[in-house]
């Protein structure tokens, strides 16, 4: 067929004509190193519980973690970040638990680095998985004593630093506990030790699933963390977040949820030059397996396609329990 008239002299689908050129010209990848395996860790031996709010993610007794961590390695994944299951019975009002230099997490920690040393360990500074109430501060009167807390996250963050943790990552959301966390991390001694902070945590209602692996959902309730976790509206104080944490020596930033908060990876990594790691959250990792599972989705491809969105909008790394799955998938690289 013949057409007479005028033709484009820029053809956007030139670069978009076959599978060799759209990789030569991609602006972003995703790659095994990207990623950074959550773990939840629980008491026992051989252990291997189902979370039933998100498939295909287990709570695993420290031996079975030391070899999900070893396929992780091989699959090219650097880093794991750990999460205890802590029994209610050792659940408590003050959180002592979380001080306990033996407990599980810091047994978890000395295991993985002794079998797998070339992985970084990312810890939790929090004190919701040790509390009785689910918070994660100290609770005074119904309400979040933050300097209090502060204290007991500082001891927090020097036990889980000697028993081997590369990386720690309040995700507590407590005023100043950056400056206080980095000042006592040095004067014990653990200056390589860095400190991620979840600079940009929302009180988001994605949170559900993780509640239920780590057994605090019942414990909190229909309580809520908006007294110092962020209102999802607020985008401008993201930025103030931020830039405290960083003027207190945070290493890196956390925005968390990720996919509904695409805009604030966006401008918070644009904004500063520390690298910025988003977490694709329970909720948004169990609503993407549901509709797989219906066969409403290809999962596989929107798994990968969310996670993109994390990279394109600025993100260096990304939290995701998706992570061996789509290691496998990409190969190392």
């Amino acid at each position: 067929m013949t057409i007479h008239g005028t033709f484009p002299n820029t053809r956007l689908r030139r670069n978009r004509k076959a599978p060799w050129i759209r990789s030569l010209v991609e602006e972003h990848q995703i790659r095994s190193c990207d990623l950074i395996l959550p773990l939840f860790v629980t008491e026992g031996q051989q252990l291997s519980e189902p979370v039933k709010s998100l498939p295909g993610v287990n709570r695993l007794s420290i031996d079975q973690a030391i070899i999900t961590c070893q396929r992780a390695a091989e699959r090219g994944i650097k880093a794991i970040a750990l999460f205890p299951v802590v029994p209610l019975a050792k659940k408590t009002d003050d959180a002592k638990e979380a001080l306990n230099p033996d407990n599980l997490l810091c047994q978890a920690i000395a295991a993985i680095k002794a079998a797998v040393p070339t992985l970084g360990i990312i810890t939790d500074i929090a004190l919701d998985p040790y509390t009785s109430h689910g918070h994660d501060g100290l609770l005074v009167n119904g309400d979040i004593a933050n300097d209090a807390t502060v204290h007991i996250l500082c001891q927090q963050a020097i036990i889980q630093a000697a028993a081997g943790a590369d990386i720690v990552a309040p995700s507590d959301m407590m005023d100043g506990r950056i400056r206080a966390i980095r000042q006592k991390l040095d004067i014990h001694g653990y200056q390589d030790v860095s400190i991620l902070s979840y600079a940009v945590k929302y009180a988001s209602s994605f949170y559900g699933p993780f509640r239920d692996a780590v057994g605090s959902a019942t414990n909190i309730g229909k309580s809520g963390k908006h007294t110092y976790q962020m209102d999802p509206a607020n985008s401008k104080e993201a930025l103030r977040e931020a830039a405290l944490d960083i003027e207190e020596g945070a290493d890196m930033l956390m925005v968390k949820p990720g996919l509904p908060y695409l805009d604030i990876i966006k401008v918070v990594s644009d904004t500063f030059p520390l690298p910025v790691f988003a977490y694709q959250v329970s909720g948004e990792y169990a609503m993407i397996k549901a509709a797989a599972a219906n066969g409403w989705i290809d999962g596989d491809q929107v798994m990968l396609e969310s996670l993109l969105a994390f990279k394109r909008a600025g993100a260096r790394a990304i939290l995701t329990y998706a992570a061996l799955d789509i290691a496998a998938k990409l190969g190392n690289i």
